[in-house]
């Protein structure tokens, strides 16, 4: 078998399809994440806080770093970014939380609700006679 048809073989699973269709929709739900972040939520807690932007909070590991802005700090020499990891780890608890409620609700989804249980066949006539004359003798 050749290369080029085991490598064919490979792609037409339906696992490696299911897994790129994955990737590209993760990275673009990344994206929106990340915006949600940057754009919504950093702003509020900046607002909150006496108008803090995490972004620009670093420390400049060279005497030459005197910028009061991350971009420029990072022009002028090494910077300890410390606000940026801080708007990382904050994405990815975002997203982490959003995934455990996808899987979650597709676990739910899968798990069948158990069927109620059927109720017992009628006896035959000849039991349901039997048990009625013993009822009657009971009196």
């Amino acid at each position: 078998m050749s290369m080029v048809s085991e490598f064919k073989e490979f792609i037409a699973k339906g696992n490696v399809m299911d897994l790129a269709v994955g990737v590209i929709i993760g990275g673009a739900f990344g994206k929106i994440v990340d915006s949600l972040v940057n754009d919504i939520i950093m702003p509020i807690i900046g607002a909150i806080f006496g108008g803090l932007d995490f972004n620009n909070y670093f420390i400049g590991l060279s005497g030459a770093v005197t910028a009061t802005s991350l971009e420029a700090a990072k022009e002028q020499g090494a910077v300890l970014a410390y606000g940026s990891f801080i708007t990382v780890v904050l994405n990815f608890l975002i997203l982490a939380w959003i995934i455990f409620l996808m899987v979650k609700l597709v676990n739910n989804m899968r798990r069948a609700p158990e069927p109620a249980p059927a109720a017992p066949p009628a006896p035959p006539a000849d039991v349901q006679l039997l048990t009625e004359i013993r009822d009657l003798l009971k009196r």
